[in-house]
């Protein structure tokens, strides 16, 4: 597994059409054999920022599977007027894990 994390900087006036296009996108994001699990972040300190944290079943899962699939189509044209908001967008490997109570 693979967890991708995207970070966005959203203007206040841009915020709320972003969540609801998110919401939408994320309807491909279910449909996808690739993706085990998806949520989006708004950070509580600054609301500006969001992260899209997104687990894939690999890395040519996400890159190759998904973004070649129809499903990435529909997925990208929810999401692609946020593309220039992006400041980072990586692969991790999850290298421990957290249990919760």
């Amino acid at each position: 597994m693979i967890v991708e994390y995207a970070r966005y900087k959203i203007n206040e006036q841009r915020r709320q059409a972003m969540e609801r296009d998110y919401a939408e996108a994320a309807k491909s994001l279910h449909a996808s054999e690739h993706c085990l699990a998806y949520e989006l972040s708004q950070c509580t300190e600054d609301p500006a920022y969001y992260i899209l944290r997104m687990e894939w079943d690999s890395e040519a899962g996400h890159l190759t599977g998904f973004r070649s699939s129809p499903t990435f189509q529909a997925f990208f044209k929810q999401v692609k007027s946020y593309v220039k908001d992006m400041e980072e967008m990586r692969h991790y490997r999850v290298s421990g894990t957290v249990a919760r109570k």
